[in-house]
């Protein structure tokens, strides 16, 4: 292992399916890297490849899957590693939590057993400690009177109780990365910022990395450090928040941002992107976006862009960047709600 490596860096990350209809290209050489304490906000729409991405790299998908590219933990590659092997570094090292916790956490288990059981697995420890540190676990996440509620079952909690029990469950074996998947999705507004605030304050407390997975920018918004906008199985936008979120370079990106609800649309009608995200089965040549996207022109339709420089740490895969950079707010590009 090198101290100078990354934390995690990722590199010509691709996931197949194989159907009966044919090969599903589910990611299409991903790659980004991750540095201790950073947040990466991974967005776009649902099917775009952001779970697949991180399930891949902790090996969560089925044996089917075809798995190829590089993703190293502090230099240890992980693709390809013993199923045995992956298993005792993502239980410990790299832990997630899962966008729905009742179909995450198991109804015949209290809470405490299956934290505790977690801890009892990658740790050489006794019961009673393993026990007490799912007391404390729950405590650090603001369960009221831990010490009872340990012995609860998930049933017994509300929604937000379950999600706050689901990030315990995560910080248990104290992870250097948390990949968050959706972990605000089926929560009301007010209990959506609690958990985000409680990531925040988990964040400075272990030291821990995230990857926080979501198809709204708003909820990233206050919370990343950088942003990676997937979109077809691809990163097509990525950079630091600000450059994204006031510098788009992407269509696609700008489409995103003009559909998060703001003061200034008050009364307003938001905009939209136009269309579905394309069928993975068969992609058309040229970029995946041209049929939605308002400004697209023949090469657009011919050749898919990679991933350019369009500032400092900023890239977007555009034919078109230079028409964004001319455009004073990008997001007025949707306004018309049709693309041509």
């Amino acid at each position: 292992m090198s101290d100078q490596a990354p934390l995690l860096s990722v590199s010509g990350l691709t996931v197949d399916f194989p159907t009966e209809d044919g090969v599903v290209h589910a990611v299409r050489g991903v790659g980004f890297e991750l540095e201790p304490r950073e947040v990466l906000g991974i967005v776009g729409e649902s099917g775009c490849g952001k779970s697949v991405t991180n399930m891949a790299i902790m090996g969560l998908l089925p044996a089917s899957a075809r798995i190829s590219g590089s993703a190293r933990l502090r230099g240890v590659e992980l693709i390809g590693m013993r199923p045995k092997e992956l298993r005792r570094i993502c239980g410990k090292r790299i832990a997630m939590i899962f966008q729905d916790p009742m179909t995450s956490l198991n109804p015949v288990y209290t809470v405490g057993w299956q934290i505790a059981e977690t801890v009892l697995n990658h740790n050489d420890v006794s019961k009673d400690e393993a026990w007490g540190r799912a007391v404390d676990l729950l405590d650090m996440v603001g369960i009221p009177q831990a010490q009872e509620r340990v012995n609860n079952y998930p049933h017994e909690f509300s929604g937000g109780m379950r999600q706050r029990a689901m990030i315990a469950l995560a910080l248990a074996n104290d992870p250097e990365i948390i990949v968050a998947d959706e972990p605000t999705t089926a929560l009301d507004v007010t209990v959506q910022a609690q958990i985000l605030e409680l990531l925040v304050r988990l964040k400075e407390e272990t030291s821990a990395a995230i990857i926080l997975i979501t198809h709204d920018l708003g909820v990233v918004a206050g919370m990343a450090d950088r942003t990676l906008v997937m979109y077809a199985g691809r990163v097509v936008e990525d950079g630091g928040v600000e450059d994204v979120y006031y510098r788009p370079r992407m269509p696609y990106t700008a489409g995103l941002l003009g559909a998060i609800p703001s003061l200034e649309s008050e009364g307003q009608r938001l905009n939209q992107i136009q269309g579905a995200p394309p069928s993975l089965l068969n992609l058309a040549p040229g970029c995946p976006f041209s049929p939605r996207c308002p400004i697209a022109e023949a090469a657009c339709l011919e050749t898919e862009p990679g991933l350019v420089e369009v500032g400092v740490h900023h890239h977007a895969a555009c034919h078109r960047t230079d028409v964004l950079a001319s455009v004073p707010d990008p997001r007025t590009l949707f306004l018309s709600g049709s693309p041509g």
